[in-house]
């Protein structure tokens, strides 16, 4: 099994109202892929860090391989979240995948 872990930081420009939105539909977004997407194991989207936390959000997400990863990196469903509920709104994406 193969854990896909995402930071993103959301653009500075963003008021507090449209990061707490912007926040739960990103969430919302990547967990309804859960029984969608093949390959998917887990995933879980968490939007209310503590005020120490230096990032807005983090994805937690367990897939059945490296190649199930591959494919969920490329699905429509997954792009199309990426697309329109993450890329526009966020300025830092950090990742981390490895072997479990």
């Amino acid at each position: 099994m193969v854990k896909h872990v995402i930071l993103w930081t959301l653009k500075d420009e963003l008021s507090a109202e449209e990061k707490s939105k912007i926040k739960q539909e990103i969430k919302d977004g990547l967990e309804a892929l859960k029984d969608k997407v093949p390959g998917i194991v887990d995933i879980k989207v968490y939007i209310n860090g503590l005020p120490s936390s230096n990032v807005d959000l983090m994805l937690d997400s367990t897939l059945e391989s490296e190649d199930a990863l591959k494919a969920y990196a490329t699905n429509p469903l997954h792009v199309a979240v990426a697309d329109t509920k993450i890329r526009p709104y966020t300025k830092v994406r950090s990742c981390l995948d490895f072997e479990i």
